[in-house]
């Protein structure tokens, strides 16, 4: 297919996200219900919420779930429609350098289109999330929108730009907790990464502070613990561990940490609902 050709699908896929007689924002059609992803930014819950779509039918919408951690959102319209929805990739499998897509409806203009490439990947400015980092445009209206790639497929949901004007995607791959409506896990945990010297730059996460009643606490972890791996797996990198939480098996998760001079390494087994130590 051509730009034109994707364009004019993602178009049809995408949706005028409005809070009472606000500013507009963007949003991607999930299933064929008219199910629509956003940012939860955008929600504005003081205020009676609007989704208009490529049709010209406009409707009210509820929330059915967000993750203000990740500012995703997910709108149902009233009643439900029948509506195409989006074609949704693997961000896993993306590339720095790709040709990307995004719609959405920047100042006004509605449906409106721009490309770029994939500029890089990893975390945003000030926090330890994933991001797909884009060259294309966007501009107030287009948060919440898709960026896809040159095949229609959707990648990302844009959420913010930077001070250097380069676009912010939440990847596609993470949305799917929230799709799934399996709650976030937490730990309960306030952390500071430090390097771990020797060979492998490898990074360990500092335990500060333990959250009362949460699955660290119940795991007898406590301040000054270091955790290091889970599963096996050394940490690289900070947004592992937060990766690794989002993507824990079963709610359940296996983290290594050492604990006092000695040094020794020891394992944890913790779950939403009960945390046992191995």
């Amino acid at each position: 297919m051509s730009i034109g050709e994707v364009g004019e699908k993602l178009r049809r896929s995408t949706v005028q996200v409005r809070s009472g007689k606000g500013s507009a924002g963007s949003g991607v059609v999930w299933d064929g219900s008219g199910a629509i992803v956003t940012n939860a930014h955008v929600v504005d819950l003081s205020q009676a919420l609007t989704v208009e779509f490529w049709d010209g039918r406009t409707l009210r919408a509820s929330l059915d779930r967000r993750d203000l951690r990740r500012d995703l959102a997910i709108l149902r319209p009233e009643p439900s429609v029948s509506v195409e929805p989006a074609w949704f990739g693997d961000s896993g499998r993306v590339r720095v350098g790709e040709l990307v897509i995004a719609v959405g409806n920047p100042l006004g203009f509605t449906g409106a289109l721009s490309t770029g490439v994939v500029h890089g990947i990893g975390p945003g400015p000030s926090d330890s999330q994933q991001f797909i980092q884009t060259t294309a445009r966007l501009a107030p209206g287009n948060s919440g929108g898709p960026l896809a790639d040159a095949g229609g497929k959707v990648i990302g949901i844009n959420t913010m730009v930077t001070s250097g004007g380069l676009g912010l995607a939440i990847p596609s791959n993470a949305i799917q907790r929230l799709l799934t409506g399996r709650p976030p896990f937490e730990l309960g945990v306030t952390l500071r990464p430090v390097r771990i010297s020797g060979p492998d730059r490898d990074i360990g996460l500092l335990v500060l502070a333990i959250t009362p009643d949460s699955a660290a606490e119940y795991a007898s972890l406590r301040s000054g613990d270091l955790l290091v791996g889970c599963g096996g797996k050394r940490f690289a990198s900070v947004e592992q561990f937060r990766e690794a939480l989002d993507n824990a098996n079963e709610r359940a998760i296996t983290i290594q940490f050492l604990r006092g001079g000695g040094g020794r390494r020891r394992e944890v087994t913790l779950r939403l609902d009960q945390a046992v130590a191995a």
